[in-house]
């Protein structure tokens, strides 16, 4: 059973027994969530949205950011408890430190991303599913979040000039562009396998009822772990990495505002997090260099 999220944070606060006091602090917090996904399905509100939203928590006591996770960990347990999703988002999120200025981001893989060669072997490996092909290559070809990806209709991509405009946080609109390759991948999955009979870019059919329909989250994530399963160096990958690893390779090939613009952060601080050199970034940019200066002393 598919639920936006405005609709069971309805049921969540219609409960009996909640006092005044309660509903209206739940109200507080859940107001600036839904007026970003109030009309999204709870399905397709997975864990890394629901993080980068508590990441954007940032002007409060640390002792309240507790609280906007508690009531937001709260209302998708519900979810599970109703059997709208199977888990809780968020039930391995931590609590955030008590300095969040200096401690939101001390991580020094704060931003997971891949690597070249974890790039190449994960294309070689989904090449043979041309629906996963498709969605891998415009997801690290335009950084979009891939909720941004699954609520595309066709008829919203500019497939000549290989661009389209998603619906961001607080509905703001934003184009994204994708490469020669992305096209070549996302035209061989039109003209073969989209089912051409509902709106949706991104199409599923069920395999019984042979029902046809936008494909969800769910379905995509356990095709990504079908396919990649028995790899060991793609395991844990997530969609979300690819849209980190568009940001760490155009960081410093573009100014700080462009790039901000195309991944459609509200904050400059979001965007900024790809200009911090982790040790594996800067592991690969010293051996990169050993290839390029001469080898002296010997």
């Amino acid at each position: 059973m598919t639920i936006t999220l405005a609709a069971l944070t309805t049921q969540f606060l219609d409960r009996p027994g909640l006092t005044n006091s309660t509903i209206r602090t739940y109200e507080y917090v859940l107001i600036p969530l839904l007026q970003l996904y109030g009309r999204w399905s709870i399905e397709i509100i997975d864990y890394e949205i629901l993080v980068e939203y508590l990441s954007g928590v940032s002007q409060v006591k640390f002792t309240t950011h507790h609280k906007y996770q508690a009531v937001i960990t709260a209302l998708f347990n519900f979810a599970v408890e109703q059997g709208y999703i199977k888990s809780n988002p968020l039930a391995r999120y931590p609590r955030c430190k008590p300095n969040l200025e200096k401690g939101e981001h001390n991580s020094d893989e704060e931003v997971r991303y891949l690597t070249p060669a974890q790039l190449n072997l994960l294309y070689q490996t989904i090449k043979p599913d041309a629906r996963m092909s498709a969605l891998i290559h415009l997801l690290h070809s335009t950084g979009a979040r891939i909720a941004e990806i699954l609520t595309l209709d066709l008829d919203a991509v500019d497939i000549q000039n290989r661009k389209f405009q998603v619906i961001g946080k607080r509905n703001k609109q934003r184009w994204c562009f994708y490469s020669e390759s992305a096209a070549q991948s996302l035209n061989n999955y039109l003209k073969y396998y989209r089912h051409p009979c509902v709106s949706a870019l991104f199409t599923a059919q069920q395999p019984f009822s042979l029902k046809v329909s936008r494909l969800s989250y769910a379905t995509a994530y356990k095709s990504l772990l079908e396919v990649i399963k028995g790899v060991n160096e793609l395991e844990g990958i997530r969609f979300h990495d690819l849209r980190h690893t568009f940001g760490t390779e155009r960081v410093g090939l573009m100014g700080i505002d462009e790039l901000r613009a195309l991944m459609g952060h509200e904050t400059i601080q979001m965007t900024l997090r790809y200009s911090k050199v982790t040790s594996r970034r800067a592991e690969e940019v010293a051996q990169k260099a050993f290839e390029k200066i001469p080898n002296y002393g010997q």
